[in-house]
């Protein structure tokens, strides 16, 4: 018998289940729920066929054409779920967009061949307005700051393996935040798949306790922070990791040595309105004689000055910073450092 179940439940059995997105393959790509597997019941030219007889023509229409498209199909969606499921449990969780006719369909041809199947209730509309309310839950953040090169992304790792409650926001985003962030990264997320992930990885933590997230700018590459987590975000503690300029330059030197010559250029390119003609004019010609160190400099000053804005502009941040004064970016030491202001 299928079960018709809510996001919450839903996202529950994930672990011992099977998600099948079942939308067309363009709406899957655009984003879908975190672990979920495409099982498009139409092709996106199907799809749209189906959606323009259903505007024009009337419902019945559209059913008698899914039908035509579904039926060559029954025998292959079914084999393609007994290989997924595979040496596991044979429990899959279906949905669609609205938890309508496509994966009501899927969910009859499954449970017919005796699948255990739930249905999401309202589908993955539902599913998006349960991510948008986890942004507006309060939250008890406090914030890993610091200028470029301080080590922030290691420490929040540290603090996870320690049993802290952490978000990795630009592991998220796959973006480190500055203009060389992105090189050597996957493609970003859309920016509905990166809330969607955000919302998961919320879900997963207690929302009493204390969350450490990283102290960023909204913005992280060409993702934003979605504007109910930012809000919470500004009043938050702040510990400032206070290191030299010299040791930052030195891990950054570590981090980014290897990158790529021509995309180090493109991405000083993409920041030479801000960081000026002949700043940027000096960053590529050390990038090319291969003086990363000089180039490094440059950047690195330029991101601490944006950085320290940007860090004493929010209100009552004189009361919100808390400096830890460091003289390396080790990551233990930190750590050390870090838990006697905790």
């Amino acid at each position: 018998m299928i079960q018709r179940i809510d996001v919450s439940t839903f996202l529950e059995h994930q672990d011992s289940g099977l998600i099948l997105d079942v939308r067309s393959p363009g709406e899957y790509e655009h984003a879908h729920i975190p672990g979920a597997v495409s099982l498009p019941l139409f092709s996106d030219a199907e799809r749209k066929v189906v959606g323009t007889a259903y505007k024009q023509e009337s419902r019945e229409t559209a059913i008698k054409i899914g039908l035509d498209y579904f039926g060559p199909k029954m025998r292959a969606v079914v084999e393609q779920v007994e290989t997924l499921t595979a040496n596991k449990s044979k429990k899959v969780l279906v949905h669609c967009w609205r938890g309508g006719m496509r994966s009501g369909a899927i969910a009859w041809l499954l449970d017919l061949y005796g699948f255990e199947v739930y249905l999401l209730d309202g589908g993955y509309k539902a599913f998006r307005n349960w991510v948008l309310a986890k942004f507006e839950i309060p939250y008890s953040f406090k914030l890993i700051g610091g200028y470029t090169g301080s080590g922030k992304t290691p420490l929040l790792e540290a603090l996870q393996n320690e049993n802290y409650q952490i978000v990795d926001l630009e592991a998220l985003a796959s973006h480190k935040g500055s203009a060389l962030g992105g090189i050597n990264l996957p493609p970003q997320p859309s920016q509905e798949m990166f809330e969607n992930q955000l919302a998961v990885k919320f879900s997963e933590l207690d929302a009493e306790k204390i969350i450490y997230l990283e102290d960023e700018s909204q913005r992280i590459g060409n993702r934003n922070i979605p504007a109910g987590i930012w809000k919470q975000m500004q009043p938050s503690q702040v510990y400032f990791l206070d290191i030299p300029f010299e040791k930052r330059l030195d891990y950054l030197l570590k981090e980014y040595g290897s990158l790529p010559q021509d995309k180090l250029v493109t991405a000083i390119l993409r920041i030479q309105k801000r960081l000026g003609g002949l700043e940027t004019k000096n960053a590529i010609q050390y990038t090319i004689d291969g003086d990363l160190r000089s180039c490094y400099g440059i950047l690195l000053k330029y991101y601490d000055k944006w950085y320290h804005k940007g860090l004493f502009t929010r209100p009552n941040a004189e009361n919100l910073i808390t400096k830890v004064s460091l003289t390396e970016v080790e990551v233990q030491k930190t750590l050390d450092v870090l838990k006697k202001h905790l």
